[in-house]
């Protein structure tokens, strides 16, 4: 959604309509959103200025309202031509509008605040107030003391509640203009930039601080705040509040989770309770506040109970000019923007790491120094270049050659490490020394936009100037002139760029919207790319593939180009602005980041666009198939090949090792060419399950998810080494005091009398707890366990954090976990589990049993039932995991418990078919699931012709006839081309006279011709469509298929792998006319079934569909099914109000008694469930998920064959 070409200044929910928002922008446009479809409503531009507030008010339903400087408020009902009026008496106001609100009840009503402090109140039949109220400290002042918060108290008609940057906070009254009250803060410096009511606490409201993370919680009766809560140590930008989580109610789709709603916010560790300013118990009412921060972190904050439920840290807020990768630690990406900081990114985790402090103007270039020496130049508007020290955190140099003007680019030299580059708006590149010293000034005609060093020659570097030249300077020669200027531009020149596989090879992006590659040997233009529609920023050459060239322009697209005939490969438009920076992961070369104007980083996957190179490792292909120098790469036409320096080291590595090469190959390659997020963490747990030593794990490996034996080793380290203590705060409920003072006194007496057990009671009764705990085991040991868990009981059910202890020292390691879980804390529940089944967490020993029972379960059981509460848990993770997107490190969860099943399961169904493949062969140990896992390969690369490929991958899987059969069958070629790949075949089949391959298309006609006579109908069927005479077979296999059905106890089983084989019929013979009453039966049958399948198969969202598809091939001419539309129709209601049943019962919404089903209905539902049959399919059950590069990209259009809509990320 990203309509807007600048800055948003406002923006506005429907009140009645969750769907619709409205936004303004610097771009002098206004915008109405439908989020539910994505798209933009409507849209009013070229407007005079753009509006500073924007809301909807309560007289019409589609009116948006908005205002800028001194009014006046705009109101355009977008339904109606022309109806755009403006506000009678909001208007010609005496100070600039900061903000207004429109009455939640009273229609017509409104506030607005001013610049100068002051409040203006509207209501129709009363006199209007301008410019009232002004804070009593500004009165015969021309100070101004903008209103930073406006919001109407949502439970009275009259009382409004304004902030102003000094002043402070004041309740208003807006019938009498009096001040109610005025708030205090805690000190003269504090201020507050955002406010917001709490609905589910009558008059109460929270502010959040301008210059620190402060929130503090205010009732209207009280001046001063009940609560200070410090979340950050950057000041807030905005909050909004939340009564209750949003999306609660929505089923999380995961069966019998004991997960509840909670889960779907965070995986993460609990966080830290938020510090407090005072030590009040006082519990706060149960809310979430959404916050946003200066920083750019934005989180959701649980109110009652003092923690984040998710917390993204640091973000930034504004464009991003410039992203590279670390040379030292590669997973480290650093970004520069126009908020005037430079943030570090973990790509892993894709969590910010660190952020500069910032204050520097725009920053618009970065570089990194060197091998390890963990230094960053940056290039900024105004202040110079600076050099900051990433670990220190701090700038331990300035540079200022460049005076005021501008640093468009700096370059580190990697061959020199004392050498920096920069380009500036004075017209110079200067080359220093880091120390500062200026080892020389290269004067240009114009401003310098870009400057690279070349990787194959330290002292040659490479300029783009305003003039629309590209000049290339030889350092050695101490000479100001070019040795070479390359012109052909035809606007000025940006970003330059040596190849680093192909020496002499430069590139240069223009304003002209081309990018020119230039031979420097030669001194010509070798070539000029066009298709971008705006001036080209981002340039980058592949590190692995020679021809291989990315651009990022001011259209906001993505190009990845082929340089030998300069064909756009691809055209990427995720990004909803100018495209800046672009930069690839040193040690996986196939993993792109970008940086946009849209204030975002994305990191992409390129493995698709080389997925030959993979698949040819994984069949272990000879090196000269993947690894090659760059001429032989650079040939016209020739499949992508590997020659990178990445690369090259990892055959160097392999060529030393003298065991085990092939394990290495696979899992260090699939590396190579795998996301970041989890890969490594995926290949260190398959080594602890191989039985490699712990000393060969990485250091990264105890921070990421750990195998169930290293886990309370690694945690109880990590905790020594944080020397935290964790300081909570009780509450409790207080009775009367009068009451507790007489319960108190009896207890003293008991105490003295010895009578310990009446003691603990009385103080348990008056909410003493930790009294009474401290005595019990002078009772026995017996009853100090029990009321421990009784104390637990009771902390569980408030869900206070602390109940953990006492379940933890009462050994009642079920009900911390359930605990862990229904509070969506995953990860504790994982480590507690794991703690318990390494023998950490004990029931204690009680003088009754020497083997105490706990839950019914005996001390022997113990261990057993831990175990499988660690294998529950861990599911529970992965199932949260894989939900949100993250399946290989789900597959990590199962692999921290050793369930290899499930761990492949999780990474088949989250489309990681190379991974899957790779880490089956590694593990030797499910083999059936590896076979599944080049099956789905082989039908990628019959997608992007490599059918060879195919053909090596099937003859890796145990019984690979019939899916080696069914590849011919679909292969699209000549008739020679066919036979060829017949003949590559190396199996054996039934008919002797074929032992070396596949026969001739034309022979397989007699083979089948042969199997039909025996009445081997499959068989037949497969041969037919191998051969010149596909429709023969279609004939013969759909008649079959409609027998089978025809039979009162017929299932799916029956037929599926039937119609698997009719499907894989070419489909130009289907679409021939002589097909074509065939290939609407075959469409039919596959619907129905497909239908049966999914529903067997948990894919029940399309279960729907194509029932409904069904219905729609059934009206067709010349179709002949055994089954009636009626039938099909019923069988379709049934199903969708069984669903509707099902969903409404796992949520709180509200079933009406009439809605139910039939008899009729349950029979027909319940048949349609017998006709799924049993599957016997390997992969675990359920929706599969795709994320990143697996999903349609925004600038895809991939339609449903289904719904003939457009498939779309949700």
């Amino acid at each position: 959604m990203s309509e807007h070409k600048k800055t948003i200044t406002a923006i506005s929910w429907h009140p009645r309509n969750p769907d619709l928002f409205a936004s303004a922008s610097t771009d002098n446009t206004v915008i109405v959103w439908n989020v539910a479809q994505q798209k933009v409503v409507t849209s009013m531009k070229n407007m005079k200025s753009p509006a500073c507030s924007l809301g909807w008010g309560l007289h019409e339903k589609e009116c948006v309202s908005f205002t800028s400087g001194r009014g006046p408020l705009y109101l355009w009902n977008y339904k109606i031509q022309n109806g755009f009026t403006m506000h009678k008496e909001a208007q010609n106001f005496m100070s600039d509008i900061c903000q207004f609100r429109w009455h939640h009840k009273k229609i017509g009503k409104l506030a607005f605040g001013h610049l100068d402090g002051s409040v203006s109140l509207f209501c129709p039949g009363i006199r209007p107030q301008k410019h009232v109220l002004r804070p009593e400290s500004l009165e015969d002042s021309d100070e101004e003391d903008p209103v930073t918060g406006l919001e109407w108290d949502p439970l009275s008609m009259e009382y409004l509640l304004v902030v102003n940057t000094y002043s402070g906070i004041r309740l208003l009254d807006s019938e009498s203009l009096s001040v109610i009250m005025s708030f205090q803060l805690p000190s003269a410096a504090a201020q507050v930039h955002t406010l917001a009511w709490i609905n589910s606490a009558p008059g109460m409201f929270l502010t959040g601080d301008t210059h620190v993370g402060v929130m503090r919680l205010f009732s209207v009766s009280k001046p001063t705040p009940i609560e200070n809560i410090r979340l950050k140590k950057t000041g807030f930008h905005a909050m909004t509040v939340f009564t209750t989580t949003p999306g609660s109610g929505q089923s999380n789709n995961s069966g019998n989770s004991q997960v509840d709603n909670a889960a779907l916010f965070s995986a993460s560790n609990v966080s830290m309770p938020a510090a407090t300013s005072n030590t009040s118990k006082f519990a706060l009412p149960p809310a979430h506040a959404l916050c946003t921060f200066l920083d750019g972190g934005v989180g959701l904050y649980d109110l009652g109970r003092r923690k984040w439920d998710f917390l993204r840290d640091l973000g930034h807020v504004e464009t991003i000019f410039d992203c590279r990768f670390s040379p030292n630690d590669p997973n480290l990406l650093a970004t520069a923007s126009f908020d005037g900081t430079i943030k570090v990114w973990d790509v892993t985790t894709l969590h910010a790491v660190t952020t500069s402090a910032g204050n520097e103007g725009v920053i618009y270039c970065l570089s990194w120094a060197p091998a390890d020496l963990n230094c960053i130049v940056a290039g900024t508007s105004k202040c110079g270049i600076f050099i900051w020290d990433f670990g220190q955190g701090k700038v331990i140099k300035r540079l200022n050659e460049h005076g005021k003007s501008s640093v468009y680019s700096v370059a580190w030299n990697q061959k020199d490490s004392r050498k920096i580059a920069s380009a500036g708006g004075d017209g110079f590149c200067c080359v220093r020394q880091v120390d500062g010293e200026m080892v020389m000034r290269y004067k240009h005609p114009g401003p310098v936009y870009g400057c690279d060093w070349n990787p194959h020659n330290k002292d040659m570097l490479a300029t783009g100037c305003e003039d629309k030249n590209v000049r290339v300077f030889y350092l050695a020669t101490n000479s100001e002139q070019p040795l070479k200027v390359f012109s052909g531009h035809s606007a000025k020149v940006f970003h330059v760029r040596w190849s680093p596989l192909r020496e002499g090879i430069l590139c240069s992006g223009s304003d002209d919207c081309t990018i020119r590659v230039w031979d420097y040997t030669a001194e010509s233009c070798i070539l000029t790319l066009q298709g971008h529609n705006g001036p080209v920023r981002g340039l980058l050459w592949s590190p692995e593939i020679p021809y291989m060239l990315f651009s990022g322009s001011w259209d906001y697209s993505i190009r990845i180009w082929d340089i030998r005939d300069g064909a756009c490969l691809d055209t990427v438009l995720d990004h909803g602005a100018d495209v800046y920076g672009l930069t690839c992961h040193p040690s996986r070369p196939f993993c792109l980041a970008s940086c946009s104007r849209d204030s975002t980083v994305r990191v992409w996957s390129l493995s698709p666009l080389v997925q030959p190179l993979e698949i040819t490792i994984i069949t272990n292909q000879p090196w000269e198939k993947s690894l090659v120098n760059p001429e032989l790469a650079y040939v016209p036409g020739g499949p992508p090949l590997l020659v990178g320096k990445t690369s090259r080291d990892l055959r160097s590595q392999v060529e030393k090792l003298k065991d085990n090469q092939r394990d290495w190959i696979l899992k260090h390659f699939s590396l190579l060419f795998a996301s970041p997020e989890g890969a490594s963490n995926l290949w260190e747990l398959v080594d602890v399950i191989k039985g490699t030593s712990d000393a060969l794990l990485s250091n990264k490996y105890k921070n990421g998810i750990i195998h169930m034996k290293h886990i309370t080793k690694y945690k109880s380290a990590a905790a020594q080494e944080m020397q935290m203590v964790k300081v909570i705060r009780q509450k409790s409920s207080i009775g009367s005091p009068k009451y507790e003072e007489k319960l108190r006194e009896a207890a003293n007496i008991h105490i003295k009398l010895g009578n310990i057990q009446q003691y603990c009671e009385l103080m348990v009764e008056v909410g003493e707890w930790e009294k009474a705990l401290a005595v019990a085991p002078g009772v026995s040991m017996a009853y100090w366990k029990n009321l421990s868990e009784r104390r637990a009981d009771q902390l569980l059910q408030e869900n206070s954090d602390l109940s953990v202890p006492y379940c933890v020292s009462t050994g009642n390691v079920k009900k911390l976990t359930k605990f862990f879980l229904s509070r969506g804390q995953l990860q504790d529940a994982f480590l507690v589990a794991a703690a318990a089944n390494e023998g950490s967490i004990k029931v204690p020993n009680t003088p009754r049993s020497t083997k105490p029972v706990h839950n019914g379960i005996s001390g022997d059981d113990q261990e057993d039932n831990h175990f499988s509460l660690l294998v529950e848990t861990s599911e529970e993770l992965a199932n949260w995991l894989f939900r949100n997107g993250t399946p290989i490190l789900a597959a990590c969860c199962h692999l921290a418990v050793e369930d290899c099943q499930k761990a492949m399961s999780k990474l088949l169904r989250g489309g990681e078919f190379e991974l899957a493949a790779s880490v089956g062969l590694v593990l030797d140990n499910v083999k059936s699931l590896t076979d599944t896992g080049f099956l789905f390969l082989a039908r990628r690369c019959e997608r992007i012709g490599h059918w060879d490929l195919a053909v090596d991958l099937l003859k890796m899987v145990d019984d690979s006839n019939i899916p080696l059969a069914q590849l011919c069958s679909r292969c699209a070629a000549s008739m020679t081309e066919i036979n060829s790949l017949h003949e590559k075949k190396s199996f054996t089949l039934i008919n002797a006279s074929f032992q070396a391959g596949f026969p001739s298309m034309d022979d397989c006609i007699l083979i089948a011709d042969q199997y039909l006579s025996e009445k081997q109908i499959e068989k037949s069927v497969l041969y037919y469509l191998m051969s010149t005479t596909p429709e023969k077979g279609l004939e013969i296999g759909l008649k079959e298929v409609k027998a089978r059905c025809s039979t009162l106890t017929w299932t799916a089983d029956d037929v599926f792998p039937l119609l698997q084989i009719l499907a894989s019929v070419k489909t130009e013979k289907l679409q021939h006319h002589v097909c074509a009453s065939h290939k609407n039966n075959l469409l039919g049958y596959c619907a129905y079934v497909g239908a049966l399948v999914a529903a067997r198969r948990h894919y029940d969202v399309i279960v729907g569909p194509l029932l409904s598809h069904t219905l729609d091939l059934m009206k067709r001419p010349d179709v002949d099914f055994p089954w009636s539309q009626s039938l099909i129709s019923s069988e379709l209601d049934a199903w969708n109000l069984k669903q509707s049943l099902l969903f409404n019962s796992g949520t709180s919404a509200p079933v009406k008694k009439e809605v139910s089903m039939t008899v009729e209905q349950q029979s027909l539902h319940n048949d349609f469930i017998r006709k799924t049959g049993t599957d016997t399919w390997l992969v675990e059950i359920g929706p599969d998920i795709l994320s990143g590069s697996g999903l349609p990209s925004h600038s895809d259009v991939h339609l449903s064959v289904i719904t003939s809509e457009r498939i779309q990320a949700s």
